[in-house]
């Protein structure tokens, strides 16, 4: 009996960036000295990248509603959740 199974298929893009010769260098100290990729490097810099843009870009959007109710400053913040 021949049992058949989906494989799971990530599609992966590619992204092709030029470098100075600097950056590159500091990227390719940095990768030996973590035993990591280059790739992987820059990776995991533009998922932190885009995630610090995505929480500010929801700061943005929530401090309206957040000075509205009091909080104009993290101590007010602090004060109310500690």
């Amino acid at each position: 009996m021949h049992q058949c199974t989906k494989a799971s298929h990530t599609v992966l893009g590619t992204l092709t960036i030029r470098l100075d010769d600097n950056l590159d260098k500091d990227l390719a100290r940095l990768a030996k000295i973590q035993h990591r990729t280059k790739s992987d490097l820059a990776r995991e810099m533009l998922r932190k990248h885009i995630a610090v843009e995505q929480f500010r870009e929801l700061r943005r959007k929530a401090m309206p509603a957040a000075e509205r109710a009091g909080y104009l400053t993290d101590d007010d913040v602090f004060r109310d959740v500690s």
